[in-house]
Parts: structure tokens; C-alpha cells; sequence
């Protein structure tokens, strides 16, 4: 299923070739204080492929905190967030926010509260490499 998602002005898009149950997508409230102030719900699915346009770079903003192992990426224009990468060993590994979603009808989230509150850096390393999308580039704009 082809899951298309933007922040609020476009700048950020992406495309999700969602591969999971197309009728229950995890939609995960992460109750860490970043994802509480944007009300952000992250959903993924490791077998799953996703691009990421960037219109105007200038516009573009990464935040990191804590770990410093993950990278919320924020629309410097409109202040959305539609998705959050992690490097792990040279691999990009990320996750895309279900309020950014264009396409998909809210009946076919399914909804749950998450806390990653005290989990080691090493076992949070491993959860996102088991079930964050694996398939993650970033394509130009115009290509």
C-alpha cells in the first residue's frame, strides 16, 4: 500500500511503500517530552520501503536529544515533524508520524501509548533495527 505523507506546507514528503497489515498500522504515542509537545504517533514497519523529498533544504531542520541516536526531522517553515531517522552502523532506519499521512483513513490506525523511559542505548539500537523501516532514502525533489 502506498502511503503518501507531508508536513503542513510540503516542504518535507515522503512516499511509504507500506508493506505491514494495511488495515491495522501501529500508530504509537511516545510519551518523552519531545513527542508529547508536537503530539507526534510514529508507526513503522521493518519491511517496509520509504523516500524522503526535501524541497528546500534552508527550510529543513534535524533535532537530537538525550541519546542523540535519533534525528526528528522538523520543517523549518511550518514546524511539523513527519519523520525521525536513526544511523545505526551506516544503515538509516526511521519511522514517519501517522498525523502526516495523506491517504489513509484514521479507522485503520491502531492507537497505543509507548514509553522507551530508561531502555539502554543498546537494546533501543536493536528494537529500532527489528522494527523500524529498513529501506530509507532520501531522494531529490525534483527526481
Amino acid at each position: 500500500m502506498r502511503i503518501d505523507g507531508q508536513c503542513h506546507c510540503g516542504n518535507l514528503s515522503f512516499v511509504l511503500d507500506w508493506r505491514g497489515d494495511a488495515d491495522a498500522i501501529p500508530a504509537r504515542a511516545c510519551d518523552c517530552s519531545f513527542c508529547r509537545k508536537h503530539a507526534a504517533v510514529w508507526t513503522a514497519d521493518a519491511s517496509s520501503a520509504l523516500d524522503v523529498r526535501v524541497r528546500e533544504a534552508s527550510a529543513h531542520s534535524r533535532y537530537r536529544f538525550e541519546t542523540g541516536t535519533a534525528e526528528f526531522h522538523v520543517c523549518a517553515r511550518c514546524g511539523a515533524v513527519p519523520l525521525v531517522t536513526s544511523d545505526i552502523d551506516g544503515r538509516l532506519y526511521a519511522v514517519v508520524n501517522v498525523h502526516t499521512f495523506e491517504n489513509v483513513a484514521p479507522s485503520r490506525l491502531r492507537h497505543a501509548e509507548v514509553s522507551f523511559d530508561g531502555e539502554e542505548t543498546e537494546a533501543r539500537l536493536a528494537r529500532r533495527r527489528r522494527g523500524w523501516i529498513g529501506q530509507v532514502r532520501f531522494v531529490r525533489a525534483d527526481g
